[in-house]
């Protein structure tokens, strides 16, 4: 299943160091399943969003996903990529930007002609440069937020609402970062979506580094020891009790100065539900792992 990993770091950027595969896996889970990309998305001092990132299929190098990137922004998004569309290319792998927004999903959704269709009828078509069902799902996010006026979290409503009420989904998890402010999606209840807000200032004594770690993405930050932060994340990265599951059909977003909005906007459920055994086996298999 791919990782998802989303930081903000409030209005000042931190630094902070990624791994994006943290530890080795065992011969047996290698033979078993290999990422098939990885990446990370940043901004710079001027706001510009900045994409790290290499599709790692079995036979490649995994270097770039095993070494340590020193990074420093505002908001942070992370992405170990399981495909279940496309192929191992640099272009289906993810995080994707478009209009200075970058983007991860967790999940597989059908009808993608449909879709394509539709992007083509709202003049957006030229955004999708890959295979995947994720850019796609991100170019209607993005023609969405133009057509409302750059509102990103009704862009959000309306695209997963198109998609819940006329495609067959799996799952359409998300997490979505500018410069300024972070959204994510659990919808609908199929996989998971966790987050933490954290404030140094209430913990008593030392505080201590941030030190998040899941089955594949590794982040530290002694700057983020000193200032509050959001984490967004596919499960808990550390043993902090303040980390709670997204409840189904969630949308949340995270503003400038880390005031965390949520909102339930979607259908209750998708009108063409899919079950792991409707996927094709590739996609099955990103689903599970």
């Amino acid at each position: 299943m791919c990782r998802l990993f989303g930081l903000h770091a409030g209005p000042q950027p931190v630094r902070a160091t990624f791994w994006l595969l943290d530890a080795p896996d065992s011969l047996s889970n290698q033979s078993r399943r290999e990422p098939d990309g990885t990446g990370i998305g940043t901004y710079d001092a001027d706001g510009r969003a900045h994409v790290a990132k290499q599709p790692l299929a079995a036979w490649e190098d995994h270097a770039f996903a095993r070494e340590a990137r020193n990074l420093k922004s505002t908001t942070f998004l992370a992405h170990v990529r399981y495909a279940s569309t496309g192929a191992h290319t640099m272009v289906n792998t993810h995080p994707f930007e478009q209009d200075g927004r970058l983007f991860a999903h967790n999940g597989a959704f059908g009808g993608l002609g449909q879709l394509d269709q539709h992007l083509t009828g709202l003049g957006v078509a030229d955004l999708v440069h890959g295979e995947t069902d994720s850019e796609r799902l991100f170019a209607l996010i993005t023609a969405e937020s133009r057509r409302a006026g750059g509102d990103v979290t009704e862009g959000i409503t309306r695209a997963i609402t198109w998609v819940a009420e006329r495609l067959p989904v799996y799952s359409l998890n998300l997490i979505l970062t500018t410069a300024t402010d972070l959204w994510a999606v659990r919808f609908p209840a199929t996989h998971e979506l966790h987050l933490l807000h954290s404030d140094p200032s209430r913990v008593y004594g030392p505080a201590a580094p941030l030190e998040a770690r899941s089955h594949r993405i590794h982040a530290r930050s002694e700057d983020l020891a000193r200032s509050s932060h959001v984490l967004i994340a596919t499960e808990p990265m550390d043993h902090n009790p303040g980390w709670h599951a997204m409840a189904p059909g969630e949308l949340v977003h995270v503003g400038p100065d880390l005031a965390v909005t949520t909102a339930f906007p979607f259908p209750d459920a998708p009108a063409h539900p899919l079950t792991v055994a409707d996927l094709e086996p590739s996609a099955a298999a990103s689903q599970i792992s």
